[in-house]
């Protein structure tokens, strides 16, 4: 039984993939006919074949790399603040109800206002720098970290924090041995969520505040009237984006290898 088992998930996991990969190869299919058959103008939407082989030129050209380089510079730096930042002020939130009371408010003010609408603001202070763009990212990313790690730390289980208290652990062992062990499911949550904004506000912030990147260059070929770069240009941050995904959810899976979340998706 249990070879059929291992047999069954062996299974399961390469059949993944391999729909995946046909679901690319299906869309790239649909986009090279409508283009090619002209149901919708090439000038506008090129055939997928023309903005493959623009991309493949991208691969060998020294100036995209140096702007994918500008593009991870500034996510990396914004996620690393965010979850930082978000981290500290969600454990101290989360676990005083004191602090939970004197915030709500205005948390519940600031985490609705969109990252976009600080675009004056950051073009005000830094113009077309680095630390533009990295005030959206930081602030569009801080909310996906602080709010899980704030249910997180509220979802400690009253025994074993009782139970903590009467072995007298102090302040921070409990955080330790109790919350964090608890919030630590909640908190990749987050930072897997702020890993796919902060890309997004990373890419806004080149195309509309011109800060060095993918984002900028996306923007030049569209004015210059190069689409098939342009497209190729956008593909690239697709890939980056999914790229991002899969090694996050790797880390996560290490992370919480312990956890009978993860454990129950291997078992399945």
């Amino acid at each position: 039984m249990s070879e059929v088992r291992r047999l069954r998930r062996t299974s399961s996991s390469s059949r993944g993939p391999v729909l995946g990969a046909v679901g690319v190869i299906g869309f790239l299919g649909i986009w090279e006919l409508v283009s090619r058959l002209g149901l919708v103008d090439s000038r506008f939407v090129p055939p997928a074949s023309e903005v493959l082989v623009q991309f493949g030129m991208y691969v060998v050209d020294k100036a995209f790399w140096r702007d994918v380089g500008s593009t991870m510079l500034s996510w990396s730096l914004g996620l690393a603040i965010s979850v930082i930042a978000a981290t500290v002020l969600g454990f101290l939130i989360g676990s005083s109800r004191i602090m939970e009371r004197l915030t709500h408010s205005t948390i519940e003010f600031l985490r609705p206002v969109p990252s976009v609408a600080l675009i004056p603001l950051a073009v005000l202070l830094f113009g077309t720098q680095i630390q533009a763009g990295l005030l959206l990212i930081v602030y569009a990313a801080f909310w996906q970290v602080l709010l899980q790690v704030i249910y997180g730390a509220k979802d400690v289980d009253p025994v074993a924090d009782s139970t903590a208290r009467s072995y007298g652990l102090s302040r921070f062992q409990r955080i330790r041995y109790v919350t964090w062990p608890t919030a630590l499911p909640y908190l990749m949550t987050g930072i897997r969520l702020a890993a796919a904004v902060a890309l997004i506000l990373a890419i806004t912030a080149e195309l509309i505040i011109g800060t060095d990147g993918l984002g900028k260059q996306i923007a030049e070929t569209r004015e210059g009237g190069a689409i098939t770069s342009m497209y190729a240009l956008i593909l690239a941050t697709g890939l980056i984006g999914v790229a991002i995904n899969l090694v996050v959810r790797f880390v996560e899976r290490r992370t919480l290898a312990w956890h009978t979340s993860v454990r129950t998706e291997a078992a399945g």
